[in-house]
Parts: structure tokens; C-alpha cells; sequence
């Protein structure tokens, strides 16, 4: 009997110890793997993000304006949701695409580098498509399309389409040294673009009669 005894005491001593032993180390997983689990959330929502972009260009197209307005607000929702994927809620990591950044924490999502291209193109392309639905309103938030347009401006500081709308916007708010200043920045990249010639035109012609009116004010 005490040997049974003994021999129970052994084995529960031998379960006790298998039982507050610590647990089998997890089962590695290989980077690649990982890799693209991370990407792969990162791509479901810049594909929705170019679908909404890519439907607010037919709804311009088909001069939906409105509509237009409503796709490309949700792409750029897309795109900041996707920032917030990445544990980059206030969008730096758009405004740094070419640029390497660090490696997400775990459970992020990431991007490649050509879908951070990707991104930071069709922000840019919302952006500009924002400004041009505004510019056919019947009427027109001409301080909503300035803002658009620098934002493009500030990736971007020679494109064209932004750079002329910009100078219209400055136009109609009477801000006529800014609107002269981007109109002529977008003329020295397409100097027959006959709405630009005009719109240059028309602000030479009211600043020369600020100019008078001043003159005559002073006299």
C-alpha cells in the first residue's frame, strides 16, 4: 500500500509540474506571410478608394457634378481610413510616399511602395476633380476651390490644373496679385491656353483700375 501511495504521489507531482510548465513557444510565421497579410487590407481599401475615384470621373463626365462631388469625397474617405490602417491618422504617411517608412506595428496594415504611389496620386487627383465639379455649380464656393487647389499645390507645386483654378478662385475673391501670380505660373507651362490668356486679362485689367481708382482716391 505505501508503495502505491509513493508511486501516486509521484505521478501527480509529475502532472502538477506538466501542468504549470510554460506553454509551447507559438508557431513561427514567416515574414513573407506576415508581409502580405498586412498588405492585404491596405490593397481591399485602396481598391475601393480608386473604384469611388474612378466613378466620380464618369459622373463628371456625364456632367453629374453633384454626384461626382459625393465619389470623390468618399475616395478620400477611403484613403483616410486606409492612414488610420496604418497608424497614420493625420495622413503624413501620404504626404511622404517616396519616402521609407518604418515598418508598421504589429496587426497594421502596410503599404508597397508602388500603392503608396498609388495613393498619394488619386488624393491628388480627387483633390483637383473636387475643384473642377465646384468651378461647374451654378454657384460656386470659390474659397472651398482655393483650398482644394493648394492642397495639390503643396505636393505638387507645377500642376497645371491646379495652378490656373487656383488663380480663378483668387479671381473671384478678389485677391487679384495671387490670382495673377498663379495664372501666369500656369501660363509659363501652356502658353496658348486661351482660358488662361483671358483670365490673366482680366486681372491685369482690374488691377490697373484699383491702381486708377487709388490714384484718383489720393489725388
Amino acid at each position: 500500500r505505501r508503495e502505491r501511495e509513493i508511486e501516486r504521489g509521484v505521478k501527480g507531482r509529475g502532472t502538477r509540474a506538466r501542468a504549470g510548465s510554460p506553454p509551447p513557444p507559438p508557431m513561427s510565421v514567416e515574414r513573407g506571410g506576415l508581409v502580405r497579410q498586412q498588405q492585404q487590407p491596405a490593397a481591399d481599401a485602396l481598391r475601393r478608394a480608386l473604384d469611388f475615384k474612378t466613378q466620380g470621373t464618369q459622373c463628371y463626365r456625364d456632367k453629374k457634378y453633384r454626384e461626382a462631388i459625393g465619389k470623390y469625397h468618399r475616395a478620400l474617405l477611403e484613403m483616410k481610413g486606409l492612414c488610420r490602417a496604418l497608424g497614420d491618422p493625420d495622413g503624413s504617411a501620404r504626404s511622404a510616399c517616396a519616402a521609407p517608412l518604418p515598418p508598421p506595428p504589429p496587426g497594421k496594415c502596410s503599404l508597397t511602395d508602388e500603392q503608396k504611389g498609388a495613393v498619394e496620386s488619386a488624393e491628388l487627383e480627387c483633390y483637383n476633380s473636387l475643384a473642377a465639379c465646384l468651378l461647374q455649380m451654378e454657384l460656386v464656393n470659390y474659397e472651398r476651390v482655393k483650398e482644394y487647389c493648394l492642397k495639390v499645390l503643396r505636393k505638387e507645386g507645377e500642376n497645371f490644373k491646379a495652378l490656373y483654378r487656383s488663380g480663378v478662385a483668387y479671381y473671384h475673391l478678389g485677391d487679384y496679385n495671387k490670382a495673377l501670380h498663379y495664372l501666369q505660373e500656369s501660363h509659363k507651362q501652356q502658353p496658348s491656353d486661351t482660358n488662361v490668356v483671358r483670365y490673366i486679362q482680366l486681372t491685369e485689367m482690374k488691377i490697373r483700375r484699383l491702381a486708377q481708382r487709388e490714384k484718383k482716391d489720393s489725388a
